[in-house]
């Protein structure tokens, strides 16, 4: 069987957020679609960092003011498509984090690897086994 790639299992249809947008307005979109991360994205879709609702909390009760690229982690382990799963697990584990993007040549985001998407595909790999 061939190896499983981050193109077989990644979230093509990302909702994202740009660095100038407020704090509130990540919080609201991540509420409102019941996900706990934004990938930041610049207008050519070139991923700029990923912020998330931890990063939020931890800012603490008054972020009215704050803008994404306040809160945004901008190193990040990233994948291309044809990154192997196994590989992106071993990332997931050795660092803790829970979301790995998937971006082309040009740091273009092109989906999003999660958890939950590992989680999914090891089912499907186990079932068809």
């Amino acid at each position: 069987m061939t190896e499983i790639l981050a193109r077989d299992v990644m979230i093509k249809d990302v909702h994202t957020v740009s660095a100038d947008r407020k704090v509130a307005f990540a919080r609201l979109m991540m509420l409102r679609h019941n996900i706990g991360a934004l990938p930041v994205v610049d207008n050519k879709r070139v991923l700029v960092g990923i912020i998330t609702q931890r990063d939020i909390d931890l800012a603490g009760s008054d972020v009215s003011d704050l803008f994404v690229s306040d809160l945004m982690t901008r190193s990040l382990v990233k994948a291309n498509e044809t990154s192997p799963l196994r590989w992106i697990v071993e990332q997931m584990i050795k660092t803790g984090i829970q979301r790995i993007p998937v971006v082309d040549g040009d740091s273009r985001l092109l989906g999003l690897v999660t958890q939950t998407s590992v989680i999914k595909a090891s089912l499907m790999y186990n079932l068809l086994k």
